[in-house]
């Protein structure tokens, strides 16, 4: 049986007997362990030297890491990975900041993982690299001699050509990335956007929708919605009702109808604009009728955007509660600090109105959570951004530009206002879309499509 060798910017490696957290990690854990796989990445520290790569072992699964340099994390991950190709593939280009060495620096990386990666790998492995900080080890792998079969998934959006073009490098770095086997991505729109940008900028051919060639290899493109596995959020949220934070909300809001928005504070996730909505439904509103949470965890504080993000932010809360607030009620509560996950799933449950709205979004798993968090019996009502991938598959939420403030109003207006019947109906449709997926089931689906394997004999997940 071929092993899988995951490869991402970071390495969620367990500490002690502490459970793995993240997306990524749900969704490969349990396939990695089940099959024997090595897990490769950036350890998140920062030395003063390169240094060869750590081994670890825990639960049928290797962890091996490389520590960044101070120039190598500035210039890599700061620089190019998330002050260029970041805001370029969320359709942001004024927030992109370019230098040139942070390119260079970028390319050297990339190739330092390879270097470091290579001599752990066997000759049946399955690769299978993740994201944007990673778009030229493809290449880079191809140069040192490695022929297995590997693949690519961009968990963020791709952009149509003529904005993908505005990065400085990406030329190169598409044709590194096409050396992989298989390319996949969370929509069809991201999908086409790329192969229009590897054919308009990079010399491939599409010889079908789901095929480009480069030099005469053909490489494949894929769809897969990522996942979370529903029925168990459902049940976590159900079992908050009995917890401490959920009980400190419900009394908090006094009979006021929730709103509630969890996000990483990033440009990228339409905050200023959403507050500008909610100050605009609040106007039209009866006082103390409603208040919204807004959870902002900071991210990449380093980002002289993210701080002036936050800053933004802040003032933005305090002019909402300092206009409409009264001495026993703020509209607004603004947590600019993470939640656990099932604090957050049962603060989901409680919300009569989900407010998710990215500017971009390549999928957006909040959504999903959110939907999956609610009380068949009396749901609450998504509102959802029409850019975010989730919006292919929740197609029965409430769909938004969150570029137009008013609109957005007038429509968390309507998702106050609307019957239970209704409510029932959008929830019930929404629920089928995500119901019998699973974080695992997306990896096996991607693995299945890398190519021919023993994959359909193993045990279906969570059976001996």
């Amino acid at each position: 049986m071929s092993r899988i060798v995951v490869v991402s910017n970071r390495v969620p490696v367990p500490q002690g007997n502490a459970g793995q957290a993240g997306g990524l990690a749900v969704a490969l854990l349990g396939l990695m362990q089940r099959r024997g796989g090595l897990w490769f990445g950036w350890s998140g520290a920062v030395t003063d030297a390169a240094a060869p790569p750590g081994l670890t072992q825990r639960g049928g699964v290797g962890y091996a890491t490389i520590d960044l340099t101070e120039a190598e994390h500035r210039g890599y991950y700061t620089g190019y990975s998330n002050g260029v190709l970041w805001p370029m593939l969320h359709g942001l280009p004024h927030l992109m900041s370019f230098r040139r060495q942070d390119l260079d620096i970028y390319r050297k990386v990339n190739r330092r993982f390879a270097d470091n990666l290579v001599p752990l790998l066997r000759r049946d492995d399955r690769i299978w690299v993740h994201d944007y900080h990673l778009l030229a080890l493809p290449g880079a792998l191809r140069q040192r001699g490695v022929l297995g079969a590997t693949g690519f998934f961009l968990h963020v959006p791709f952009p149509a050509p003529d904005a993908a073009a505005v990065a400085p490098g990406i030329r190169g770095l598409v044709q590194d990335v096409l050396q992989a086997d298989l390319l996949g991505f969370q929509t069809l729109a991201d999908r086409d956007n790329f192969a229009a940008t590897a054919v308009g900028f990079a010399g491939a051919a599409r010889l079908a929708e789901d095929v480009l060639e480069l030099g005469g290899r053909p490489v494949r493109l894929g769809v897969f919605p990522a996942e979370i596995a529903a029925p168990e959020f459902a049940a976590t949220a159900a079992a908050q009702a009995a917890t401490e934070p959920y009980q400190l909300l419900s009394r908090s809001l006094r009979g006021q109808a929730l709103l509630l928005g969890v996000d990483r504070l990033d440009p990228t996730k339409g905050l200023p604009e959403r507050l500008e909505a909610f100050r605009r439904v609040v106007a039209r509103r009866t006082p103390r009728s409603l208040a919204m949470l807004q959870i902002a965890a900071p991210s990449r504080e380093d980002v002289v955007a993210y701080r002036r993000l936050r800053q933004e932010l802040d003032s933005a809360a305090g002019a909402i509660n300092s206009e409409f607030g009264e001495p026993d009620w703020v509209p607004l509560r603004l947590l600019a600090r993470p939640q656990t996950r099932d604090t957050v799933a049962g603060f989901m449950r409680q919300a009569r109105v989900g407010v998710v709205t990215p500017l971009r979004d390549g999928m957006n798993l909040v959504a999903k959570e959110y939907v999956a968090a609610q009380d068949p019996a009396d749901p609450g009502v998504l509102v959802l951004s029409r850019f975010a991938g989730a919006a292919a598959q929740l197609a029965a939420a409430l769909l938004v530009n969150p570029h137009d403030a008013e609109g957005m109003a007038e429509t968390i207006c309507a998702a106050l206002d609307m019957p239970l019947a209704e409510r029932r109906a959008r929830w019930r449709e929404c629920w089928a879309a995500i119901a019998e997926t699973s974080p695992e089931g997306w990896g096996e689906n991607f693995l299945r499509a890398l190519g021919p394997d023993d994959l359909a004999r193993l045990p279906a997940a969570g059976t001996a």
